[in-house]
């Protein structure tokens, strides 16, 4: 993969792969547990996808929506102004995960709080842990396989390298 400040590609396209990990492994606890006691296993997996939901995926999206987006809707190239229209649908994909991201978030805190869900939270757990997996099979190959590999051929390498930049100083103020 490609890595550093000039190739922000790299990180983000990790950022994507950790994030299907986790919403595959909240959607076995979901599954499994049903709204039942978590066992310490599940309560740690839990504890740990919702904490990185919370914390590190707003970081991923302001790589995008405030890094990477702006610079391809700048671009002169065509095929930048021809992606437009896609940059627009992944930022209104974003603006759906956060409605579901934040019902997962009352959820799961709620079954960690109580030890319990009843069905109907569970169900809707569920629902929106599924519906986020479903979000993200679509807009993560969109980004992985279409939009990251045509900013690599119209951006400068300047550009690349103010987004990994922008992208090293979200994550050292998250760190102070």
């Amino acid at each position: 993969m490609d890595h550093g400040l000039e190739a922000p590609f790299g990180p983000l396209s990790e950022g994507h792969r950790r994030i299907e990990g986790l919403l595959s492994v909240l959607l076995t606890v979901a599954n499994g547990r049903r709204g039942g006691a978590l066992a310490e296993p599940d309560r740690e997996a839990l504890t740990a996808g919702l904490h990185y939901f919370r914390t590190v995926l707003p970081r991923h999206s302001a790589d995008e929506e405030q890094s990477l987006f702006p610079r391809l809707r700048a671009s002169d190239d065509s095929r930048a102004k021809a992606a437009v229209g896609m940059v627009e649908r992944l930022e209104a994909d974003h603006r759906v995960a956060e409605d579901h991201h934040d019902a997962v978030e009352a959820l799961g805190c709620r079954w960690l709080r109580q030890g319990t869900l009843s069905a109907g939270d569970a169900r809707a757990l569920r629902e929106h842990l599924v519906a986020l997996e479903r979000l993200y099979r679509r807009h993560i190959a969109v980004e992985d396989q279409e939009l990251f590999p045509m900013a690599r051929r119209v951006l400068t390498a300047a550009e690349l390298g103010a987004i990994g930049h922008e992208m090293a100083a979200r994550r050292d103020e998250a760190l102070m």
